[in-house]
């Protein structure tokens, strides 16, 4: 009997219409009501079950609408449908026993650690973030007020809004010496979403990247997201260098200020050959100035941006190191040529950034309190930098090599005698030290280990305690 089948609960908060109805679902899918069997009447399956009569017909009703059953006045009702299937909890089931077919990016994402999964709250001496206590939230709330205010009366404006495009326009000028009007310059909703819409709008499948080895995994994955080959290329002390006899590739990704992660400072020879190798429309060189805010030691070099006279230099840039890293606000600089591809491309990717935060940001800048707030956090980073470049040369100088950079938030320790990497950052981790294996950080085979250390989000006593950390560590 059909009755004995099923098994309704009357305290589930479900209802027992909507039991019934799931219960005769999954048994036609699985083959245990077959194709052409009539199904007792609702009289006779009321009373077996002991519910209304009511109940049974809502639920004959709602499967014949599905197609399970063929209903019709004065007859039983007869199950429909073709060769049994899986009911959907058994396809639910066996779905994660089948190998899912992916797409050749999503499906080597695993082999990768980036982005980091590093779990909340940070600890020392997490590298790539500053210091968040030390951002004016007060007047970044005022500066959301208003705007939040000022959002009621506003019409529907540009994706990317014209205070905010003017305002960066002034201070990248100013600050980094990029050429640009404020049409050219994209608001998004990261830097990571800045080579996103690159690589959707200028990489096809087969086209030729290059990278720095090591360098930041964010844009090898970007740009082999598109299907671009993508190649790493090797370091000196001006940063990344072009092999002799390679030709010109589609583009070429740099961090040219401050080299992720070696710090390295690109010369400005260097800089000229690359500008010389790119050929204006063919062969495109994005700029990450991911620290750009962040020199010490001298006054800041100018981005290379500002040096291409030919339309050939992207711009990156973010504010999650200069604010912080839950202000989700990266912007684009990008050649004339491109400005109108790329605003449709923005739109049709939907990488667009909220207008409230936008107004706000635009306020926040053009009201000096994002030069103060840097101003301020330079000498607080400076001091940092040192602290900790002085105590690992002091008490780990055996262990570790340190490169101090002219600038940024973190730096760099290689191990010496051989030691590995990856070891050195699980035992660190498990004491309450985070830390980077730059091993990870290389495109191919890793010809260098050591540690990327952040120091600008850890005050003086944080730093001294994680050093003592590091050296009964080590």
């Amino acid at each position: 009997m059909i009755s004995g089948l099923i098994d309704l609960n009357r305290a589930d908060d479900e209802g027992l219409v909507t039991q019934l109805t799931g219960q005769l679902r999954s048994l036609i899918a699985a083959g245990r009501l077959t194709q052409g069997r009539a199904l007792p009447s609702s009289r006779q399956l009321a009373s077996d079950l002991g519910v209304s009569r009511n109940t049974v017909t809502y639920a004959f009703e709602q499967l014949a609408a599905e197609g399970y059953l063929e209903a019709s006045h004065g007859r039983r009702p007869v199950v429909t449908g073709g060769e049994p299937f899986e009911a959907a909890g058994a396809a639910a089931t066996g779905a994660r026993s089948v190998k899912p077919q992916l797409s050749p990016w999503a499906a080597k994402l695993g082999q990768t650690d980036w982005p980091m999964s590093y779990q909340a709250p940070l600890k020392p001496l997490r590298p790539g973030h500053g210091d968040a206590r030390e951002f004016p939230n007060e007047i970044w709330a005022r500066c959301l007020r208003r705007s939040a205010v000022r959002a009621a009366r506003r019409e529907l404006g540009p994706v990317n809004r014209t205070r905010l495009r003017e305002a960066l326009a002034h201070y990248l000028a100013t600050s980094r010496g990029v050429r640009a009007t404020a049409d050219q310059i994209m608001i998004l909703p990261s830097a990571q979403a800045a080579l996103t819409l690159i690589a959707s709008a200028l990489i096809a499948p087969g086209d030729e990247v290059w990278v720095e080895d090591p360098g930041y995994p964010g844009a090898a994955a970007a740009f082999r997201a598109s299907g671009a080959r993508v190649t790493g290329m090797r370091l000196d002390q001006q940063g990344m260098q072009r092999m002799p006899g390679m030709a010109a590739p589609k583009l070429i990704f740099m961090t040219p200020s401050h080299q992720h992660p070696t710090g390295r400072l690109m010369s400005l020879a260097r800089r000229t050959e690359f500008l010389r190798l790119s050929r204006p429309g063919e062969t495109w060189i994005v700029e990450d100035d991911y620290d750009g805010e962040f020199h010490y030691d001298s006054r800041p070099v100018p981005a290379l941006q500002g040096l291409d006279g030919h339309g050939r230099v992207l711009y990156v840039g973010t504010f999650s190191k200069a604010m912080t890293s839950d202000i989700r606000l990266g912007y684009l600089v990008v050649p004339p040529a491109l400005v109108g591809t790329f605003e449709i491309a923005q739109r049709h990717i939907g990488l667009i950034a909220s207008s409230h935060i936008q107004e706000a940001l635009a306020e926040f800048i053009s009201g000096g309190h994002f030069l103060a707030h840097l101003r301020r956090v330079r000498r607080l980073y400076h001091a940092r930098r040192d602290h900790l470049a002085a105590g690992l040369a002091r008490h780990l100088g055996e262990v570790l090599s340190v490169e101090v950079p002219s600038g940024g938030i973190q730096l760099v320790a290689r191990l010496k005698r051989g030691r590995v990497d990856q070891a050195a950052v699980k035992r660190l981790a498990e004491a309450g030290v985070e830390t980077r294996a730059l091993s990870s950080l290389a495109l191919g085979k890793p010809r260098d280990h050591g540690l990327l250390l952040g120091f600008a989000a850890w005050r003086d006593s944080e730093i001294s305690a994680a050093l003592r950390t590091m050296v009964s560590c080590f």
